[in-house]
């Protein structure tokens, strides 16, 4: 296991999955440094040949993350603002276009920038408390109560998640949603029930593992990612040159002659990511 902490967002390594936790209690809110760090721990996670699962979560057991903090956003300048959501938006391309899977494991509240920072996660699992009494995490897009816009990617990923008229219903309404009718609308993938944070976590680290090796080609599911990022976005022409290019590297990849060779040889599997 390997750890790198930052004042802002942790850094862990366990079993092939790198865990970037945002921490700013009580509410997780992101600032410049905040994101600095977790535009460094990107980097670090896509760098290392160990890493074949990116989980990003948040610390403590009520919020994943409550968006851009507030107090820092009444001080500075509007052209601070500006520069500030574009270096935000720089980051979470960048954690969109890594081409390792990225899971959004929200452990509470996941509202405003802390949704946008999950959009621009892969999956999204969150933490259903099945303590007697426990609340509810909602999640939501509520910038127009604050006289704003979602402007870290908010309006142009919800919008591909949820579709047109459904994504401007509720960002237009500012209302924050539960678990299950974020489920239903398709923007989280799973509800994992346990009685606490601790167990959460371990229940996403299990999950994550299901793409590591040996079990799983990464490299495959890595490239598979960024041919439905990218090519989502382009024509359909463009998109399956795209595919085509990638199944390429695949096809000279070690874990593709292995794949192919357990196949034929009737056993299992031994991937390694390469």
């Amino acid at each position: 296991m390997a750890r790198a902490c930052g004042e802002k967002v942790k850094y862990q390594t366990r079993e092939g999955v790198a865990t970037l936790t945002l921490s700013d209690p009580p509410a997780n809110g992101y600032s410049y440094e905040m994101m600095q760090e977790l535009d460094d721990a990107i980097l670090n996670a896509r760098m290392d040949d160990e890493v074949h699962v990116i989980v990003i979560n948040g610390d403590g057991d009520k919020f994943f993350c409550a968006g851009a903090n507030l107090s820092m956003l009444g001080k500075i300048t509007p052209r601070y603002k500006y520069f500030f959501c574009l270096h935000a938006n720089e980051t979470l391309s960048r954690l969109e276009q890594t081409p390792k899977l990225v899971i959004a494991a929200l452990n509470g509240h996941c509202v405003g920038g802390g949704l946008e920072v999950a959009l621009a996660c892969d999956l999204r699992l969150a933490w259903k408390n099945t303590t007697d009494g426990a609340k509810e995490p909602k999640v939501g897009l509520p910038e127009v109560r604050l006289g704003v816009l979602p402007g870290t990617g908010g309006t142009q990923r919800l919008v591909r998640v949820l579709g047109k008229s459904k994504a401007i219903e509720w960002m237009a309404s500012g209302d924050n949603r539960s678990l299950s009718e974020a489920k239903d609308a398709g923007l989280i993938n799973e509800i994992v029930n346990a009685d606490n944070v601790e167990a959460f976590h371990e229940a996403i680290h299990a999950y994550a593992r299901k793409f590591c090796p040996p079990g799983a080609a990464s490299k495959a599911v890595g490239l598979i990612k960024r041919a439905c990022q990218t090519g989502a976005e382009t024509s359909l022409e463009a998109g399956l040159a795209l595919e085509r290019e990638l199944q390429q590297q695949l096809f000279q990849s070690a874990d593709a002659q292995e794949g192919i060779a357990a196949f034929n040889e009737k056993r299992v599997p031994e991937f390694r990511g390469q």
